[in-house]
């Protein structure tokens, strides 16, 4: 008997094999098939600026019709935001991938065989609905099915791929005409529509609806065949049925006190992300280096334009290792640092030292656009996936994506008219802006690296 214990002693492993760890590679691939809707969102939005001479020419459009095509985005996409909530919590994640992806197709197949104002103006809309439908859908479906300690990260590359896109379709409008460059904007949403066909859905999403075996599938496949998911499969199971008892969200409930701090600190994010200034400096970057002194808007929207793909991919790397806030507080500081100097620069035009408007305007936009990049831009869509429990997700996400686009299209709108009344005042105004973004970040913003998105919705709402 002993000599038999002793030889299944030495039989044992001397170090018990842990369990299989998570697999990402399907997480991978799925980020990657939604962040497709990211790389048209970052094309349809760049389009409308090399594109401007050639439709103008070809269509004889003067400049104000143009003017309506280029905008026109801005309003399909508000629409698309306020539907977007409802029609990811009615038929998924993915099929509201897939109904954008129909809608920006068949936008621009309009744009490319448009020979009218009229078609093009139809097109645009359609594109700009399906873009602001994406623009809600994927960092969700990237939050949903990431791990706490990959979330911040893989979320982050949905601004990595907009900035992408709108560099690719600059570069590219120097040589190609713009019919084909429209071509080149359909293809991103075309691939997401066959890449949908072998990514899960979201597993919450799956929760949340009662549809458990595929929950459970869902899950395994995003994690690894052997990976042991019982104890994250309980956990949202558990948060799910403590939300179940609560009525579905509808956007007026989003007022009540359990919700609004959250309410708060996601549209707030938002609002000093589009009013610091980013899509009037962005739209007419080339403009504001020709006023500040240059004798060509080309070097420094180049250099603009090269700059934000970088730093945005700092910003990813840094998001789950620094945490969310302090990148925010980085981000927002050297926005405000930024537009000070530009408006410092145009506010030399009169004086002696008129010599160094166009450096310090140089300056002053480049730290802009590398702070933002960093933070700004990416990280507020960050935690709006991360804040909202998924029974007021649908609402707030419409209400959040809805504050982006407004605020984007007031801006663009205006933003001439401000620097026509002063140039050293409109970016006084962003810096002041941007300023306050700092104390909002101080005050309201929580820290989400390395929770769960339970753990941050139950600390952020009230379930009582």
């Amino acid at each position: 008997m002993e000599k038999a214990t002793r030889d299944e002693e030495m039989q044992r492993p001397l170090v018990s094999s842990p369990s299989p760890s998570p697999s990402i590679w399907m997480v991978v691939m799925s980020t990657m098939v939604a962040v497709a809707g990211s790389f048209e969102f970052g094309i349809s939005v760049g389009f409308s600026s090399p594109s401007q001479d050639g439709i103008m020419h070809d269509l004889d459009l003067s400049l104000s019709e143009y003017s309506v095509f280029g905008s026109i985005l801005t309003i399909g996409a508000m629409v698309g935001a306020i539907m977007s909530g409802r029609v990811a919590d009615i038929i998924g994640r993915k099929r509201a991938m897939a109904v954008s992806d129909i809608f920006c197709i068949m936008g621009w197949l309009a744009i490319i065989f448009g020979k009218d104002s009229w078609l093009l103006n139809l097109g645009r809309l359609s594109v700009g609905f399906g873009i602001g439908l994406v623009s809600y859908v994927v960092p969700i479906y990237i939050a949903e099915i990431t791990t706490k300690d990959l979330r911040g990260g893989f979320t982050t590359v949905n601004q990595l791929l907009i900035c992408g896109g709108v560099s690719l379709v600059y570069v590219l409008g120097n040589v190609l005409p713009w019919r084909t460059l429209a071509l080149i904007g359909a293809a991103p949403c075309t691939l997401q529509l066959v890449g949908l066909v072998f990514i899960p859905e979201s597993p919450r999403w799956l929760a949340k609806t009662g549809r458990d075996n595929e929950f459970v599938s869902a899950l395994q496949r995003l994690r690894g065949k052997g990976c042991d998911i019982s104890e994250e499969a309980d956990e949202i199971k558990e948060f799910t049925k403590t939300l179940q008892s609560l009525p579905q969200g509808r956007m007026l409930d989003l007022f009540q006190r359990r919700y609004l701090r959250a309410v708060i600190v996601g549209v707030g994010l938002m609002a000093f992300q589009q009013f610091g200034g980013v899509n009037g400096i962005t739209f007419y970057a080339s403009k504001i280096f020709v006023s500040a002194g240059f004798s060509s808007g080309k070097l420094g929207t180049t250099m603009y334009a090269i700059l934000q793909f970088p730093m945005t991919a700092v910003g990813a790397f840094l998001m789950d290792k620094s945490g969310r806030r302090p990148l925010l507080l980085v981000s927002s500081s050297g926005t405000c640092l930024g537009t000070l100097l530009v408006g410092i620069s145009f506010a030399l035009q009169a004086s002696s030292q008129s010599q160094l408007k166009p450096i310090l305007a140089l300056t002053g936009l480049l730290v802009f656009t590398g702070s933002f990049s960093l933070g700004m831009g990416a990280i507020p869509w960050v935690i709006m996936s991360e804040i909202f429990p998924i029974n007021m997700k649908g609402s707030a996400g419409s209400l959040v994506t809805l504050m982006n686009w407004f605020g984007s299209w007031v801006l663009s709108y205006v933003f001439n008219f401000m620097m026509s009344w002063s140039s050293s005042g409109t970016f006084f105004i962003f810096a002041c802006i941007c300023g306050l973004s700092v104390v909002f970040v101080k005050t309201m913003v929580p820290e989400t690296k390395g929770r769960t998105l339970e753990d941050i919705q139950a600390s952020m709402n009230s379930f009582k």
